[in-house]
């Protein structure tokens, strides 16, 4: 989940050897493989949504599942209604019981129907999308990695608001470089990965620049090396996918440095390792 609402013991720690609960098999298009996977949805229920990249699909996998179920997409590269060309991010709008959709490489945002749905209907168009998320009033957050900004909509209606950045690409606090993913909290406060800036930029809602919460590139307890997936808790303590570092960092609430709480053991395949983490969710357990 990446809900607004997550509750995690600050003091909680994690096993440092991971189990694989989806592919494993390597890259490839089987309903046991991923190609590039880049982000991932966790449901209440520990299922798992994945956006797979290279196979242009979101595919499902439930707990415990040997092998995953195409939800969306899966029909090759393509601008059609029954695809989706490079998708990188994907969440779960409950009232419409559907996927919300990052569809990167065609510029649009797609919604499809979770049970059985074989076309998405596009709802944002003309948007370099990469992360999204939705706040408990129903209103979607787009990073537009091309503009360097976050919007905020409200689905059904075509106003639109910058909520981080929109200032051009630069490293003032009032700027975003490459801005990929992008959690809201309860107080609508926008968390920002900014990619190219080696930080996590908060912004509180109206202001007009953000505060570095997490950052500064390099590879030390202080530093980041092109953060992706960010996710908050209820403490407001960051999460992070500390992606060239491969990691997972948490950074409590007004500190100056974070800890490693998965990975940080060089790139590579072992149980304790990581290899370019990019999506982050948690569950409920």
């Amino acid at each position: 989940m990446r809900a607004s609402s997550i509750d995690i013991h600050p003091n909680a720690k994690w096993s440092q050897n991971g189990i694989t609960v989806a592919e494993g098999n390597g890259k490839g298009s089987e309903t046991n493989q991923l190609y590039w996977p880049w982000s991932l949805y966790v449901d209440d229920d520990q299922t798992i949504y994945v956006a797979d990249e290279w196979n242009h699909r979101i595919v499902e996998w439930k707990s415990g599942a040997t092998n995953e179920k195409i939800v969306a997409g899966g029909n090759g590269d393509g601008n059609g209604a029954h695809q989706l060309k490079y998708p990188q991010d994907v969440i779960i709008d409950k009232e419409s019981d559907s996927l919300i959709i990052s569809d990167r490489w065609n510029n649009r945002v797609v919604r499809w129907p979770r049970r059985n749905g074989t076309r998405g209907e596009t709802i944002i168009s003309n948007i370099s999308c990469l992360g999204l998320t939705m706040d408990d009033n129903g209103y979607l957050y787009i990073v537009d990695v091309e503009k360097h900004e976050v919007r905020r909509y409200k689905i059904g209606d075509t106003k639109e608001t910058v909520v981080a950045g929109g200032n051009g690409k630069g490293n003032r606090l009032d700027q975003l470089s490459d801005p990929h993913y992008v959690f809201v909290d309860r107080d609508h406060s926008v968390y920002v990965s900014d990619w190219e800036n080696h930080r996590v930029m908060k912004w509180k809602e109206g202001a007009k620049q953000g505060i570095v919460v997490a950052g500064g590139q390099g590879n030390s307890l202080t530093q980041l090396n092109y953060p992706q997936g960010v996710v908050v808790d209820q403490l407001g303590t960051v999460y992070v996918a500390d992606s060239l570092n491969h990691r997972i960092m948490r950074w409590p609430k007004g500190a100056t440095q974070g800890s490693v709480i998965v990975g940080g053991n060089g790139n590579g395949a072992q149980p304790n390792q990581l290899a370019a983490p990019t999506g982050l969710s948690f569950d409920r357990h």
